[in-house]
Formats: structure tokens, sequence, C-alpha cells
């Protein structure tokens, strides 16, 4: 038996079956079972049924595939806020929701068709709609699996789903609400077009790829101008969208620029030759080389005002386009690019649409909704507008009214369904006004009221609202509720009947929104009407609106309105954010939420979008396969959300070494409690300096939690906390207490306060990281003998003491930490030269030239707190003896510390070394005295 091993079982060990190695993948889901076998959701709801309800209204993710990183790290945020609250004493219950309707849905059930050699059109609507709704079915539930092994926990047995009969009625509801009091009405207005989806867009269902276009210069001759130098001239148009020419009605010039006639002397084309042009005098340079005409004369300076009332011929004049093409003065014709003058085809375009309806132009669409050419349309009929740029080119090249071609790279919309590009198109749609109701007033108003977090996206979506145009809530599609109105023929005005649009309401709720897109919507007119008189609108609502209208049916129907918060994506300033504030503030005045927070996107570790073709998809289920779901989730806690937030294999490897500290944390304390764990029965003693440092640190972190919770910035807590974990316990506390621990007697008062303040810390340890560690916090919890409750997440957060706080505690003991670390860099230098092995074999010189940190040095054991054998304090300027082991110099603090080896001998049961060890027994005193009891 060697010297340590005899006095072995006279050492109070660590013990404890909180095992090193989590293993959390194969033990996660043995937790989630215990959960349920307790009923864990179900006893919370119970022991908090009194208290005060706090709501985070959870944004229906996307029913149609599985969960990504971005959807993971949303629902863990919002799983985290809401267990915090729960500890806090609130009564913190969440719906769960999904959007079931819509394109992207019903774009997957289309592909299933056409696999088959079936259009849509072929397929019974109902049969359609009940393949959507299957298809919605399927993928809830995988990703309602995907959410529970996430530990989110949430009422999942009774979630909210879109497309339930009862939501589709509240749904109905509100949109009758705008309906009835006049804010919607029919307009025809452009609006962004899908051709591949043949539907209108909302800008929430953008994306902007960067695309190779042609833009091209083009001649419209004059017809019979005022001037007589402008006879057989012809003004220059500049356009990125050749195929919008065929419907081109206007042009618009600026009445402030400055246009000059200029003669063609030289070109690359010869038949421009000789001819005369018209363009903006200060773009005239650029346009003459990108047309590659090297030489021309200015023959004359002309204002814009000069072309008021002059008309031109379209370039294909002659070919089945013989209308006049007026011109008209916009404010929107800058001298920035182009030529001065912009080609205006009023149904492709916002202001070409502006313009004509200002000047009564009446507009004409001459494409079909897959984006063909109606087969009126002179030249172009049955070509498709994305395959039409050549064909417009050669036809107008052919008929010399091709001045110059080059090609233009810039951002193009598309649809984020498709990933195809859309355009602009002018088509009878629904509109909720923003202004006859005052609804961009009340929402904007409503901003102001709402606390924005981070405060930035509060001007974002202000911005967004002040100057979006009307909601365009009609969608030409089938997958969805739709909107129940009937068109008077000989009028043209819907009929506005509160009583039949109640009865079609209450319909919905019994038999879903099947009744009116399959069934027959005539049966709900009165008698008095005769349905020849009316036309069915078979259009479906916006899925936005869908999204919008929840609080309706969650929160008010279910939970409280408003909501205490939102919290969503940043892109959802355009999209769910927005649409419930808009719905909210047209039915009820103000907004349904009264905070709204922001989180960035997932990115990789270099910053970059996720995608399949740069390889670096991170996905959920791996990460939690390799190395469980606490460490994902500890990932969301301490990753600052407002901002991008980035993961990789590195950054997962680092976390993955957290976890592993903070663990330790825990174990340690387990280890040490081995002979009584019941948390409650802490012994009145006094405690020493050091504990009640520790808990000063405690209440310091109390402090950056309650600022946390106020911000909703909770990775500041938890970075804090793992530091506290890391710095202040685990290299610090726990190393100085270890011989108090393991050697002073199970009685000794040093002893007791040290296991009361580990009592105390882990209990406070518990509560603060079982927001996020819900495994971990769990199986430690399980260990504790005497416990009141089943489980870790039936506790409320522990009152922390106010004596606690101790501002001059706190600083004093940070001064000494530093003289720990310089202490700890001298014996460093030491034990690399293997002139020591420990520091038990060190003594120690060092002098401080502040004062007043010699006195904080004077008032501790600094033997203790640096796990040294020897130690004596010199003045500044005095001389150490010579022949030590190192010196060590920390010339910031102005702190010198001399190593030498201790004379005196170990101690064979505490390792340390102490005058006192002597022969035979070569035990120090305490041990002594602890042998002999």
């Amino acid at each position: 038996m060697n010297d340590r091993n005899r006095y072995n079982e006279t050492i109070i060990l660590p013990k404890t079956d909180f095992s090193m190695r989590a293993n959390l993948p194969i033990q996660e889901p043995k937790t989630l079972q215990f959960w349920n076998n307790i009923k864990l959701w179900e006893k919370i709801r119970e022991n908090s049924k009194d208290k005060e309800l706090f709501v985070l209204h959870d944004g229906p993710p996307y029913a149609n595939g599985p969960i990504h990183m971005g959807t993971a790290a949303n629902k863990i945020l919002k799983d985290i806020i809401n267990r915090m609250m729960q500890a806090e004493g609130y009564n913190s219950f969440y719906v769960p929701g999904w959007d079931c309707h819509g394109l992207p849905i019903e774009w997957q059930i289309e592909k299933i068709y056409r696999k088959k050699g079936l259009k849509k059109d072929e397929v019974p609507i109902k049969e359609f709609r009940e393949e959507c709704r299957n298809f919605a079915r399927k993928w809830i539930e995988v990703q309602k699996e995907s959410f529970i092994r996430l530990f989110v926990q949430a009422d999942w047995n009774n979630p909210y789903l879109t497309m339930d009969f009862k939501s589709e009625a509240s749904i109905l509801e509100e949109f009758s609400k705008f309906f009835l009091d006049g804010s919607l009405y029919r307009g025809t207005k452009p609006v962004m077009w899908s051709p591949v989806e043949k539907t209108a867009l909302a800008e929430a269902e953008i994306e902007y790829k960067d695309i190779l276009s042609k833009s091209i210069y083009v001649a419209f001759d004059f017809i019979d101008p005022k001037e007589k130098d402008l006879y057989h001239s012809s003004l220059i148009i500049w356009t990125t969208t050749p195929w919008t020419l065929p419907g081109n009605q206007m042009i618009a010039y600026g009445n402030k620029i400055s246009y000059c006639l200029f003669k063609v002397l030289s070109s690359e084309n010869k038949n421009l030759i000789d001819k005369k042009y018209i363009i903006a005098e200060q773009l005239l340079p650029k346009v003459a080389k990108e047309c590659n005409i090297f030489d021309y004369e200015i023959l004359k300076v002309v204002d814009g005002a000069s072309f008021k009332d002059h008309e031109c011929l379209h370039p294909l004049h002659g070919h089945g386009y013989e209308n006049r093409i007026p011109l008209y003065d916009a404010e929107f014709v800058d001298e920035s690019e182009g030529s001065g003058f912009v080609h205006i085809a009023p149904a492709y375009g916002e202001d070409d649409y502006k313009l004509a309806k200002k000047h009564s132009i009446n507009i004409k669409d001459i494409v079909d909704d897959g984006g063909v050419y109606l087969k009126e349309t002179p030249i172009f009929s049955g070509v498709h507008v994305f395959k039409a740029d050549e064909k417009v080119i050669e036809e107008i090249s052919s008929k010399d009214k091709l001045i110059g071609v080059k090609n233009f790279s810039h951002s193009y919309p598309h649809s984020w369904r498709s990933k195809k590009p859309i355009i602009y198109r002018t088509t009878p749609q629904w509109f909720i006004s923003m202004d006859k109701r005052k609804l961009r007033e009340k929402a904007l108003a409503s901003i102001d009221k709402t606390e924005w977090f981070p405060k930035s996206s509060k001007n974002r979506i202000k911005n967004m609202v002040k100057d979006r145009p009307d909601w365009c809530i009609s969608r030409q599609r089938s997958w969805g509720v739709p909107l129940t109105i009937f068109i008077n023929k000989k009028n043209g005005e819907p009929l506005r009947d509160e009583k039949i649009m109640r009865n079609i309401i209450n319909d919905v709720k019994e038999y879903g929104s099947d009744i009116w897109l399959a069934g027959d919507p005539y049966k709900y007119l009165d008698d008095d009407k005769d349905p020849r008189d009316y036309e069915v609108i078979y259009d479906i609502l916006d899925v936005w609106f869908d999204s919008g209208s929840t609080h309706a049916f969650v929160l008010e129907n279910k939970l409280k309105w408003p909501a205490d918060i939102y919290l969503e994506g940043t892109d959802q300033h355009r999209g769910f954010f927005q649409s419930s504030l808009l719905e909210a503030c047209g039915t009820r005045g103000t907004a349904p939420y009264k905070s709204v927070i922001t989180h960035g996107f997932v990115l990789d570790g270099e910053g970059r979008k996720m995608s399949k073709s740069l390889g670096n998809v991170v996905h959920p289920e791996d990460i939690i396969k390799k190395s469980g779901v606490d460490i994902l989730r500890l990932w969301v806690a301490m990753t600052d959300s407002s901002d991008d937030m980035r993961i990789s294999d590195e950054i997962l490897s680092n976390l993955n070494d957290y976890y592993r500290r903070i663990r330790n944390t825990f174990r340690f304390i387990l280890g040490n409690l081995n002979e009584n764990y019941d948390i409650k029965d802490v012994k009145n003693i006094d405690l020493y300096e050091i504990d009640c440092f520790i808990l000063a640190r405690v209440s310091e972190l109390n402090e950056i939690r309650l600022k946390s919770l106020k911000s909703h910035n909770y990775h500041l807590f938890y970075k804090a906390l793992f530091e506290f974990c890391t710095i202040d316990l685990s290299s610090f506390y726990f190393d100085v207490s270890k011989d108090v621990l393991y050697c002073n007697s199970i009685d000794d008062k040093e002893r007791i306060a040290r296991v009361n303040t580990l009592k105390i810390l882990y209990d406070i340890l518990l509560s603060w990281y079982a927001p996020v560690l819900c495994h971990t916090t769990e199986e430690a919890w399980q260990l504790i003998s005497s416990k009141s409750l089943e489980s870790v997440h039936l506790k409320t957060i522990i009152d922390v003491d106010k004596q606690w706080n101790n501002k001059k505690l706190l600083d004093k003991w940070t001064k000494i930490k530093k003289i720990r670390r310089s202490i700890n860099s001298a014996l460093e230098g030491a034990r690399n030269q293997k002139k020591i092995g420990t520091g038990l074999e060190a003594k120690i010189i060092i002098s401080v030239k502040d004062e007043s940190i010699i006195e904080l040095v004077k008032s501790i054991d600094m033997k203790q707190v640096c796990l040294i054998s020897e130690y004596s304090l010199i003045y500044y300027n005095e001389k150490a003896p010579t022949k030590f082991l190192t010196f060590f110099f920390n010339e910031p603090e102005e702190i010198k510390i001399w190593v030498y080896k201790t004379t005196f001998k170990k101690c064979l049961r505490c390792w340390q070394y102490k005058e006192e060890v002597s022969m035979p027994k070569e035990l120090c005193n305490r041990c002594l005295n602890v042998i002999e009891k």
C-alpha cells in the first residue's frame, strides 16, 4: 500500500452517479419519455393556472418539408424564452401552429399530377384540395416530432392549423370585416405576377437574383412635330425589358431635362448615318459609346417642356402597331442612366400604370396568365415573354429602329418558391385600402407603441408600412380560403351582404371552405336574387392574410389579446409581423403584439448562406445524432440572435467543449454533496469570505440575467454564466475548496460553509440552466434524494438574497484573483522547467507596489487561495533572497514574484507541505485531528 492509499478511507472524496460522459444522443430520448410518463406539460399547466398569463404567439412555420437550422433556431429561442418566463413565475402557455394553405403545397401536388400526365384543371377541385390537405398533414407530423425532439415545450395535442375548418371560418370572418366596411375593393393595378405559378405574389414571396438581360436603345419617330427642326427625327428610349415593347402605349420625358437633337455622322450601323435623333444632352456621350456611334453633330438643344402634346409612332408601326404614342412629362424620368426618354407599357410597370391612369389612358394587357402573348397580339402571338426578347430585337432591327444593344447585369425579382423570374402585370385583383379607413395611420401609430428588439427593426417596418401600396390579398389558385364574393354583373359592384356572409362563415366552420370552391356558392343568394345576375369570385386569400389572422383564433379564443411577444426572423418585417399588424389594425385598431423580437438568419461559419451547391448546409438532425439537443440549445442561448447566427463544425466543437465544462461544474457540486443531496437543508452557519464573494458574483449575474430578460439579449447572460462556471467556479472556487471539502472533518465549520454554498449554487445553476440544457439539468435534478418536485422544469427561479450583493467584496476578490493569476503564471514557469511538480511544493515571495493591494493580501490566507505551501510579502524595492527557482514580473500590475522550493515535509493525507509535518506519522495537525476523530 502506498502512502496515499493508507489514508484514502479518511478522505471525503467526491461521489456521484452524474457521469463525466453525457452520451446525450442516447440519453435524451429517455428523458423525453420520462416527461411524457409524468405528464410534465399537464402538471406545469395545473401548477400555474392561477398565475399571470405570458403569451409568445407562434408565427406558423410552413407545412411543406422537414425543418432546417433556421426553423430549429427559431423554435428553440421561443422555447428558451417561454421556459424562462415560466420559471419567473408566469403561466407561459405556448400554442404551436402551422401555415397550411398556399402555393408551395399546391405546387407540390401539381408536380405529382404532372408526373401522372394530368393537368391540374383535369382533377376535380375537391379531390385536388384533399391532396393538398393530406400533404400538409404529413409534414405537420414530421415537423412536430422534430420540434418535440428539440425539447420545445408546447400544447402539442392542440396546435392551431390554418386549414382547420374553425380556423378557415375565423380567417373568413376577419376577411368579411374588411369586405363589409368597404376597405376591400376590386382594382386593376400592376402586381408582381408569376407566369409559372399563374398567380399574383406578395412582396414577402419574392427573392432577388442577379441576372444578365438584353437592354436596347430604340427609335420612335415623331409625328408632325411643332418645331421644323424635329421633322424626320426620332427620340431614343432605353429599356431592360424588350418584351414589354409590344405593350408600349406612351413615352415619358422630364420637363426639366435638357435634350439635344443630333445627327449621326459615323457609326458601326450604317443605317444610322445622317439620321437625326433626340436624347438627353447629358447622356449623349455614354449612349453614343454603347451604340457604337463614332461621330455626331449636335444640331439643337431644347428643354423637356417643348415635347408637350407631341406624339410618336410605334417602332413596329405598319405591322399591327398603328396607335399613336403620346408623350407626357413624368417626375420619375432622370438623367442617371438610359436616354432621358422612358418607354411606358402601363400594363407592366408601377410608374407606367400611374402615369397612364393620370392621363386616362385605357390600359391594355396583352399577356395571359402563363406569360404568353395573347393570340391577337401582332407578330408575337403565342410567344412566351421570357423567350421574346430576341424576337423583339430582331423585329425592331428589321425596321431600322434598333439603335443599340448591350448586356445588362441587374437584380431581378423571382418567386422564392418556383425560383423563376416574375413580371409586373396589371390584372384585376382584390385590395385592402391602406388609407380609406386610415389603416396606414393606425399601423404606424401601433408601430410606435410596440417595443422592437433590436430597436433598429422599428424603423425598418415603419418605412415599409409608410411607403407600401394597398394590400393585394387575392390569389388565382385553388388551395386556400376563398374570397366569398358575388359581383353584380349589371353594375360591377360586389354584393356586400352581412347575412349572406354570416351564413357562409357558419357553413365553413362546419364543412370547410370546399363548400365555396367545390360546391354551389349560388345557394347562399337570397330568393329575390337571380343567380344569373351574379358572378362568383373563385380567387383565394393571400396566405399572409391567413397567418396575419391567427391572432383572432389563437390569442382571442384560447389565450389573451394582444400577445406579449411575436418572435420571428428578420424577413418577417414584410411577412408575418406586417400582415398581423395590418390585419389587426384594420379589424381592432391596434397591433396584436406588445413586443416584437427579430432574429437573424443562420449562416455557415464564414457568414455565407447555406446552400446545397456550396455544400455548407448544417442539418439539425445531424447535430442531434452526433452531439445531442442540449448542444444545439446551448448554441442558440450563447449566440447573439439579433444578428445573423453562424454555425459550423468548428463552432460546434467549441460548444461541445463549453458543454463539457458546464457539465463538470454540475458534476463537481454533485460529487461533493454526496453525503446529503437535500438542497433545502442549508445549515445556519456563517459563510467564509470566499463563499460570500461567490454569492456576490451570483448576485451580480442575477442583475445581468434580469437585464437580459428585459432587453431580450439572452446570450449576454448565458455567456456570463458560462464564464462564471469556468473561471469563478471551476478554475478558482472549486480549486481552492478541494482541500477543505476532501480533507477537513465532516463537521468542520469551514467545510459546512463550503457545502452550504455548493447547495445554493446547485439550486441556482439548475434554475438558470434549465431553460437551455433541458436534459442535463433534469439528469442532475433526478439525483437529488430529497426533492419536492418530480421534474426540474416544475421549479421556479429562487430569489437571490439581497444581502449577497457586496460590491466591496467583489472589488477586493477581483484584485486578489489578479494576484493569484500572476502567482499561477510564475508556478507554471517553474513547472515547465521541471523545478517543481505542483504548486504545493513551492514557496512564494511576492512584492506589490500598490499599497491597497498589499493590505488585501495580508487579510487572507494566500497559501490556501494560491495552493502553495509557504508565502511571504516584501516591500517593492526590497530584494528577495537569491537561489530562487524562477522569477516572474507582471509589469502592468507591477507585481514581482519569486518561486522557491519549500523545505517543509509533505503530509501523506492531504499532500500539503507544512512545517509541523514530522516522523513517524508524517501528517499535518489538521489531518492528525481528523484521523483521531
